[in-house]
């Protein structure tokens, strides 16, 4: 919700200019773009930070999600997570993923072997979650908010 976040930047008056825009042209304005555009100065500064400051959400949240493990302050982290709620945020969609390879003999996939390790017992540990795909911030959002 752009117009939103421009208003809480109290930048609402640009809103038109941004509904021109995608998100990824948003997401590479410089304040040479917004100058070309008519923002004042002191507008395309604040601008430039605040869309910085949305690149760099991704790694809050890691951080985020690490000072949490750690036992770090739940309250502030809910508060930084309110101030990215507010932010844009797109969709995020993973690359189509190619099929897993299926053993080399031709046996069909999910035939198991007489050989292979046992599958965990019950009440073993879990695995590490797989990390997060960088650009994907509602998942990363997600994972915090998990912890």
């Amino acid at each position: 919700d752009v117009p939103s976040w421009l208003k809480s930047l109290r930048l609402h008056k640009y809103a038109a200019l941004f509904s021109q825009m995608t998100y990824e042209e948003m997401m590479t304005l410089t304040e040479r773009h917004l100058e070309s555009q008519n923002v004042t100065k002191g507008a395309r500064h604040k601008i430039a930070l605040s869309i910085q400051k949305l690149r760099e959400r991704q790694s809050v949240l890691r951080a985020l999600e690490k000072d949490i493990l750690e036992g770090g302050n739940v309250w502030s982290a809910l508060q930084e997570l309110q101030q990215i709620l507010v932010t844009p945020i797109k969709a995020f969609r993973p690359p189509p993923a190619a099929p897993p390879p299926g053993p080399p003999d031709g046996t069909p996939p999910g035939a198991t072997d007489a050989f292979a390790a046992p599958p965990h017992p019950a009440g073993d540990t879990e695995a590490p979650a797989a990390p997060v795909p960088d650009g994907d911030i509602p998942g990363q959002f997600t994972r915090v908010m998990g912890k």
